[in-house]
């Protein structure tokens, strides 16, 4: 592996939101009150203290704001994103993602070890990790939550913690999905609806297959829509979308060629 394409990994603190991340808090949750309202519902379902992973629909380029605001702010709780390496070579944004206890992924899966255990050592000091299992906005037409990847569920078992799904609905009012259309409205508002634990008794304790490994993550992604349906009054399409039978990549801009 190449030095530069190497990231570094945060240094795990013991404070549940330390003074760089709630600096960063700060002057973001002010500028997003210029774009919009977060509201959390559901939020009394979470322990106030010790680990666990939360789980959330991908739908535009702005749900990690709408998301660290909730868990922040609503939740009271520091959120350690597992967020898209490209992010952390951008100069500055970099240097304060990591200082405030984001987790940089690579693209390929296999070279995510190191970031993988530096999630595990959050999570062992009792701190909340906030994962998007789709790993990409949504490919699903009409918005709804598509087939997920399984290191959310792998992070769950391994690591005994609990895992919650969250499904948040609005931000695509603001930014489109695919686009950079952004549309400020200060008077709009991004609902955040927290779910049950995900029960996924039946997968601890043994050795998963990849079948096993299959089955959790649709449950996973199944809870999420469950969450998504409750907020936008509506029911989801029966079956999970996969991008993969519609012929479109697993990543990027699947529209920028004008193929849906």
């Amino acid at each position: 592996m190449a030095k530069n394409d190497e990231f570094k990994m945060p240094k795990v603190n013991k404070a549940n939101r330390p003074f760089v991340m709630s600096l960063v808090a700060a002057i973001l949750g002010t500028l997003l009150h210029l774009l919009f309202r977060v509201q959390v519902i559901g939020k009394e379902k979470l322990p106030k203290t010790g680990a666990y992973i939360l789980v959330f629909n991908h739908v535009t380029h702005l749900d990690p704001l709408a998301v660290a605001y909730a868990t922040f702010f609503g939740l009271k709780r520091g959120p350690h994103f597992l967020a898209k390496g490209a992010l952390f070579k951008v100069p500055v944004l970099g240097a304060i993602l990591t200082a405030a206890g984001q987790v940089p992924v690579y693209r390929n899966g296999r070279r995510n070890v190191e970031p993988m255990d530096a999630a595990y050592k959050f999570l062992d000091a009792g701190h909340v990790i906030t994962i998007f299992p789709e790993g990409t906005l949504t490919r699903e037409p009409n918005g709804w939550p598509m087939r997920g990847k399984t290191g959310s569920v792998r992070m769950a078992i391994q690591a005994g913690v609990p895992i919650y799904a969250v499904g948040q609905w609005g931000s695509e009012v603001v930014l489109p999905t695919y686009t950079k259309k952004l549309r400020p409205k200060p008077w709009h508002k991004v609902r955040v609806q927290i779910g049950d634990e995900i029960n996924l008794d039946k997968f601890r304790g043994h050795h998963l297959s990849t079948d096993e490994l299959k089955e959790a993550t649709k449950i996973v992604m199944q809870a999420i829509t469950k969450q998504v349906e409750f907020l936008r009054g509506e029911s989801a399409p029966k079956d999970l979308y996969d991008p993969a039978e519609h012929g479109q990549s697993q990543f990027g801009n699947f529209n920028k060629n004008g193929k849906k």
